[in-house]
């Protein structure tokens, strides 16, 4: 092989290696927008939670129907928050399984880089 085909074959392993940064960071954009909207989803639970609390504050006739709204209020805001929980864990293994996608291809890719190379320097 000549030194234009050694040269040939960096470059190329270098633009390989270029694509796979760009996609690994397209990635975390994509989890970091996915996290960002969830965390969105809770503070508005959060906020709607204040405004019920506030309107049950100034509604409630006595100190026992303010306490039962409030310990209705906790129970519900527990179940919602349970189940933000299960979609966030799930939404953690989705992203698990889309780093894992990318990790095996890159060393798949580093695979074939290598073999490129070996190639290269002793033909």
């Amino acid at each position: 092989m000549s030194s234009q085909d050694v040269m040939k074959t960096y470059n190329d392993l270098t633009d390989q290696n270029v694509d796979r940064i760009n996609a690994l960071g397209e990635l975390n954009l994509k989890v970091a927008e996915k996290m960002a909207s969830r965390q969105m989803d809770v503070m508005n639970l959060f906020m709607e939670q204040g405004v019920r609390m506030m309107k049950l504050a100034t509604e409630a006739k006595g100190y026992s129907e303010l306490y039962k709204g409030q310990v209705d209020m906790a129970r519900e805001m527990s179940e919602k928050l349970m189940g933000e929980s299960k979609t966030n864990m799930a939404l953690a293994g989705e992203i698990r399984d889309d780093y894992r996608g990318w990790l095996d291809a890159a060393m798949a890719d580093v695979k074939d880089g290598s073999t490129a190379v070996r190639n290269a320097v002793t033909a």
